[in-house]
């Protein structure tokens, strides 16, 4: 069945799902899955442990697995994190997909949730295919008014090539980047979770597997929903945060 969504908005559950009632329940499972990842457990049969014991629903689960992650891989991330002042006059890659939807997600009201390394990420799943939806030309213009405040030295974007239609949203990007004065670089490349690893700039993603493997990271997610959409639906599931109002 074709994809008709206009919005990347809440699932119909998440109302029940992710209630304030049930935040103590989601971070004790996230504090117990962090626990088992550190331990050596296979991330597949130790969600399924935890998930099992606390009773989640398969989407609970999945927004617990995105929000752990070992002490160690906690540690890691915190020591290659930098700051928005660092990116002036470095080179900046940006995963866009993985940063993009996160903010298409918050403007029409879905929940973003917040792990321990302090990304925010969100629910939706575009199964290898990219739509887009109303909130995906404000989501590009937020993004790209936080990004030139940060006066990287080049700015470069990567899209999924196997992806479908990234061809028209790195055509969408350039259009909006020539009207802006944006010095946007879009690349189309097979797997940008390597390019990022491998880059000697600054990159930005919530994506945990390159989060442990690149040299600095930015929360750029983060920082525009913090200062631009001060609204947004944030669900915090580390226990050791300070909780965030839904």
């Amino acid at each position: 069945m074709p994809d008709r969504r206009l919005h990347r908005g809440p699932h119909p559950d998440d109302a029940g799902l992710f209630a304030q009632a049930q935040w103590p329940i989601l971070r004790a499972a996230v504090a117990d899955l962090s626990l088992l990842l550190g331990k050596g457990y296979a991330e597949k049969s130790a969600l399924k442990l935890v998930g099992d014991h606390f009773g989640l629903t398969e989407r609970q689960r999945i927004a617990v697995m995105r929000c752990s992650c070992s002490d160690d891989a906690l540690s890691g991330r915190r020591k290659r994190e930098v700051t928005p002042h660092e990116v002036n006059a470095r080179e900046l890659a940006i995963d866009g997909y993985n940063i993009l939807t996160t903010v298409e997600a918050a403007l029409a009201g879905g929940v973003i949730i917040q792990g321990r390394d302090g990304c925010y990420r969100d629910m939706a799943s575009m199964h290898g295919t990219f739509r887009k939806v109303r909130e995906t030309a404000p989501a590009l213009s937020l993004l790209g008014n936080v990004v030139v405040s940060l006066k990287p030295q080049r700015c470069l974007w990567l899209l999924d090539s196997p992806v479908s239609n990234s061809g028209r949203l790195r055509s969408q990007m350039r259009d909006l980047a020539a009207e802006r004065g944006w010095a946007w670089e879009i690349e189309l490349v097979a797997n940008p979770d390597t390019v990022l690893a491998d880059s000697m700039g600054i990159i930005a993603t919530a994506d945990s597997v390159v989060l442990d493997r690149c040299r600095s990271w930015l929360n750029l997610g983060r920082l525009v929903l913090t200062s631009l959409l001060p609204n947004a639906r944030i669900v915090t599931l580390d226990s050791d945060a300070s909780p965030c109002a839904e």
